[in-house]
């Protein structure tokens, strides 16, 4: 898609966190510029893969702040700011507008189920109102972990009531036929789909999507890279099976807890295990078979991460 905001490979980042579980901002801003200078185009920060919803609604504006203060640039971060309350993700996505960032990605509101279609455009007719304009909003379906879906005839009717402030979506559902439909129904207006899912990046990007938001991006983003440059061909289907593999090899684990193993044994550096319950690190035993796995995909080494061939 021509002149989407956030077109191509974006990162669902990982979160960097200490020993007791406060987010190391160092770490987290070093990963970032490491991201963005091998492979992607942006990135999709505290979001699921970033584990949003295990922080505290002053954290995160603290680990966005944090970041920028270390040289990791605002117009590349797309920031997840939907929270189950209201005003909360007003005000975190007021917060990521006055930081410069260009858009935000937001869950529906969470915590009740089964909401109507009203329910929701009345919701988010008051987060665009409320924030006003100068930063667009993404809509993050995920019915798989919110339980809230996305209807097209909501998307439809959020478009029309609010043309260039509703952008886009991340659908993470796994639902190819979806991703598909949103593409032809909106994708001709300027609204931008990303797949959640490495596996389509290729052909979303053939059919007028945007570009993917991946938590495997955090260890295949430069394959995602070559997809997005040559799009068809003998090398771009190349690096599209390693993108097939990488995310085979990811979602085989626990997926938060199986990507920050790779990392971890990828530099050397064991405190990319440090992650929040109720998320738990992997036993020594599913650690050794999710860096085995992914070592299977051609995904490693990350060049310029400070591999260790053998296990941290």
């Amino acid at each position: 898609m021509k002149d989407a905001l956030f077109g191509g490979i974006n990162a669902a980042a990982l979160t960097a966190m200490t020993a007791d579980f406060t987010p190391d901002l160092d770490r987290y801003a070093a990963h970032c510029n490491w991201l963005l200078a091998n492979g992607c185009n942006g990135l999709g920060i505290l979001g699921t893969t970033g584990e949003a919803n295990s922080f505290g609604f002053e954290e995160r504006k603290a680990i966005l702040e944090g970041i920028l203060a270390r040289g990791v640039p605002a117009a590349k971060l797309m920031p997840g700011t939907g929270c189950a309350s209201l005003a909360d993700t007003v005000e975190l996505t007021k917060h990521a507008k006055a930081q410069g960032c260009r858009g935000v990605l937001v869950l529906p509101p969470f915590y009740y189920k089964a909401p109507s279609d009203d329910g929701l455009f009345a919701y988010f007719s008051e987060v665009v109102n409320r924030v006003g304009g100068g930063i667009a909003i993404y809509l993050y379906h995920f019915p798989q972990q919110s339980a809230v879906p996305f209807s097209l005839d909501l998307i439809g009717r959020l478009l029309k009531a609010f043309p260039g402030q509703i952008k886009g979506v991340k659908d993470s559902s796994g639902d190819y036929a979806n991703m598909k439909a949103m593409i032809d129904h909106f994708a001709a207006d300027g609204f931008e789909v990303y797949s959640g899912s490495d596996e389509y990046v290729q052909k979303i990007l053939a059919e007028g999507g945007a570009g993917c938001i991946t938590a495997a991006g955090n260890v295949n983003a430069r394959f995602g890279a070559i997809v997005y440059k040559h799009r068809t061909g003998p090398e771009a289907d190349a690096a599209q099976a390693v993108l097939n593999a990488t995310r085979k090899a990811a979602t085989a684990s626990p997926l938060i807890p199986g990507l920050r193993e790779i990392i971890a044994r990828s530099t050397g550096d064991a405190a990319w295990r440090n992650i929040r319950p109720p998320h738990l690190p992997l036993s020594a035993e599913a650690g050794q078979k999710a860096w085995d796995a992914m070592q299977a995909t051609g995904a490693l080494p990350l060049p310029g991460l400070g591999l260790k061939a053998a296990a941290a």
